[in-house]
């Protein structure tokens, strides 16, 4: 099973990969409980760490700032909201 440390150096992709085979494991139905129970709090924290990652990437993004005609004036932060 993968620590919390491991799944703190996992990429996006990664992590949403492993994300995905949990649901499918758990949606499937042929997971015991006790099972379920401990890949569903992996889940729980790949799911954070993804959005973790996602927030990151956002904050980093910026948007092309424009004057009136169009035409490049600068950048500024994304405004995600």
């Amino acid at each position: 099973m993968t620590t919390p440390d491991d799944i703190a150096a996992l990429s996006f992709e990664k992590a949403l990969a492993a994300l995905e085979e949990i649901v499918a494991r758990l949606e499937g139905g042929r997971v015991d409980l006790e099972e379920s129970i401990k890949i569903y709090e992996r889940g729980e924290l790949l799911r954070k760490h993804c959005e973790a990652k996602l927030r990151e990437a956002e904050a980093r993004i910026e948007k092309i700032t424009l004057d009136p005609k169009g035409n490049p004036t600068g950048r500024a932060p994304l405004d995600v909201e």
